[in-house]
């Protein structure tokens, strides 16, 4: 398969609400610097920037976040930046961008991904999605990858694959028999046991016709409100009415025809400041501290710490020990490290009772 023949899709439409205070309305975690000096979405384009060129690759997000993505990526052409109306989920957000590349190359693969995650190194990744794509262009299938599991992590789906069906260009492509929703810590610790269970990356390689027909077959209330765009109707007046479920829950669990391959090499969704830890360097004392914009952080007798700061700020730590400490201009955001996903009720209160603060 030749590169031209291959589009990407990247998915920029989440909040971000684990990253509050830095992740805010008007400019959410896929567009800050949290995983290098770069914002997430710009390294996601870059590590599919080798093998995608930048007339192929579309990005879908929010409608108030596409001045954003056209900062972050200023080489991308206007009309590849699709802005939802209101957010539905990812199934509208890949079906969208499948018939947009259906009207532009029929015959096309596509690698679906989100903005935000950490996968290193790139020519690793890299070499996985052509491995997947020549699968998707060799058979009518719906490929997923899956991230070799190295704990029994409860925050992640998992993927179960039923054997090894071959290899391309050397990498193994398996069954998948089920997806499986994130469980608890012995069911997850009795995957690991078994064997053959994978962390759902949430990346996923098929060929337009594929995902066009899987669509239609799985969600025929989805596909039908999109054909309606090709009739002349607005998407302001369609998106609304499209079922808001997730494209892992309204296709993949769905088909019969999935395959995955694996990821054994580093990879990370970044879901929260607790997991800064697993992509940033830390100092003597374990701590990670991140700034930007001029910010400084000070600590003394502090240990395994996450701080961040940014416009100018300084945060000092004295005589702390398992804290996340985030600083922005107007905000400052204090908790223990084994805490850090209750930041999302912190954004749910502050909808009702603070919403300028988002």
């Amino acid at each position: 398969m030749s590169n031209p023949d291959l589009f990407a899709v990247i998915m920029a439409g989440g909040s971000g609400t684990r990253f509050w205070p830095a992740s805010r309305n008007a400019r959410p975690k896929q567009f800050l610097p949290i995983s290098g000096e770069s914002s997430m979405i710009a390294e996601t384009y870059a590590r599919i920037a080798p093998i995608v060129p930048a007339d192929r690759v579309l990005v879908v997000t929010a409608g108030s976040q596409a001045e954003l993505v056209r900062e972050a990526l200023p080489e991308l052409p206007s009309e590849n930046i699709l802005c939802e109306p209101v957010a539905r989920n990812t199934a509208p957000c890949v079906a969208w961008a499948a018939a947009e590349i259906e009207k532009r190359s029929p015959d096309s693969v596509q690698v679906v991904l989100p903005a935000d995650h950490v996968i290193q190194p790139a020519a690793a990744f890299q070499a996985t999605v052509l491995a997947a794509a020549e699968e998707a262009v060799a058979e009518d299938v719906l490929l997923t990858l899956g991230v070799l599991p190295d704990s029994p992590h409860t925050g992640y789906g998992y993927i179960e694959t039923s054997g090894k069906l071959r290899q391309r260009s050397n990498i193994d492509v398996f069954a998948v028999s089920r997806f499986v929703e994130k469980p608890d810590l012995q069911r997850a610790q009795e995957f690991l046991a078994k064997g053959g269970f994978y962390w759902n990356a949430g990346i996923f390689v098929w060929s337009t016709a594929s995902i066009r027909a899987a669509v239609e077959k799985h969600v025929p209330e989805l596909h039908a409100g999109l054909e309606k765009l090709t009739k002349g109707a607005a998407i302001e007046d369609i998106y609304a009415t499209l079922p808001a479920e997730p494209i892992d829950v309204a296709v993949m669990e769905r088909a019969n025809n999935v395959r995955m391959l694996p990821i054994d090499y580093v990879w990370n969704d970044v879901g929260s400041w607790a997991a800064l830890p697993d992509v940033h360097e830390l100092d003597s004392a374990g701590n990670c501290e991140l700034t930007s914009d001029g910010a400084k952080i000070l600590a003394t007798d502090t240990k395994n710490c996450i701080s961040y700061a940014e416009d100018g700020r300084l945060i000092a730590l004295v005589g702390v020990e398992d804290l996340i400490v985030v600083q922005t201009k107007d905000a400052t955001l204090v908790l223990p490290r084994d805490r850090a996903q209750e930041v999302k009720g912190i954004v749910e209160r502050l909808k009702k009772e603070a919403p300028d603060f988002l």
